[in-house]
């Protein structure tokens, strides 16, 4: 996956010289866009500077957003980096280097990683919003990392399998990938699948699988035809058997 073709995303940080430091491990993997939840006003652009040295101009380029929905826009995949697991949280989180092999295989699309804020980490709320969930593997009685050792880990083992990469296919966008997800429920529905509730469950569970394949735009357009046939012809059936039951 090309370096411009990777975003990261930091989920309103605390400490000013965090945020230099994180442009400087960027900078140090290629790295260039960073995205900002937050407003920048609340930063100290000085102590940014200190620590970003040479690579202030990552700073100065940082775009800001209301959330990181909104921040991931067009991206293919969003992967929020998180150390705890739960029920309302992703059941399985995968490795730097399986993040690195799968931005491989969207060699084409846009991978954003999000890191949560230096306290708290990603919210409940805020992993939601990301297909996948990374952890970075630490000592048991010491697993937190300051934020700027955790985007250089994920920048550096991205880096590292950048010229490994193979050719592959354009892979869809988040948003592309949610219209297949609403066709498949809608041929569910129109043939009664959801029968008192449980649509925005399955809408989810399609998502989190989907987004993890990495569809082209020819995969998406194949799983709608099919579902889509398969509501057309449940309904074919039902009206064959209809004068039967008369």
């Amino acid at each position: 996956m090309a370096a411009e073709h990777i975003h990261i995303i930091l989920s309103h940080p605390e400490e000013s010289r965090n945020i230099g430091s994180v442009c400087r491990a960027m900078a140090n993997a290629d790295l260039h866009t960073l995205k900002i939840v937050g407003s920048r006003a609340d930063y100290d652009e000085e102590q940014i500077r200190v620590l970003a040295i040479h690579a202030y101009s990552i700073w100065e380029h940082a775009q800001f957003y209301q959330s990181i929905t909104d921040a991931a826009r067009g991206c293919t995949c969003a992967a929020g980096t998180t150390r705890r697991v739960g029920k309302k949280r992703k059941h399985t989180l995968i490795l730097p280097e399986e993040l690195a092999a799968r931005a491989q295989t969207i060699a084409g699309g846009t991978l954003a990683v999000v890191f949560g804020n230096e306290r708290t980490g990603l919210t409940d709320a805020e992993l939601a919003e990301c297909n996948i969930g990374v952890v970075i593997p630490a000592s048991e009685s010491f697993g937190s990392l300051n934020l700027s050792h955790a985007v250089q880990i994920i920048a550096y083992t991205l880096f590292r399998s950048r010229h490994n990469r193979s050719p592959g296919y354009i892979p869809i966008t988040r948003e592309r990938l949610d219209g297949t997800v609403r066709v498949m429920t809608d041929s569910l529905a129109n043939i009664g699948f959801f029968s008192v509730a449980g649509r925005a469950d399955m809408e989810q569970f399609w998502k989190d699988i989907l987004s993890r394949s990495a569809l082209s735009e020819g995969e998406a357009q194949y799983i709608e035809k099919t579902f889509t046939k398969i509501a057309g012809l449940a309904h074919k059936a039902q009206a064959l058997t209809l004068p039967e039951q008369r």
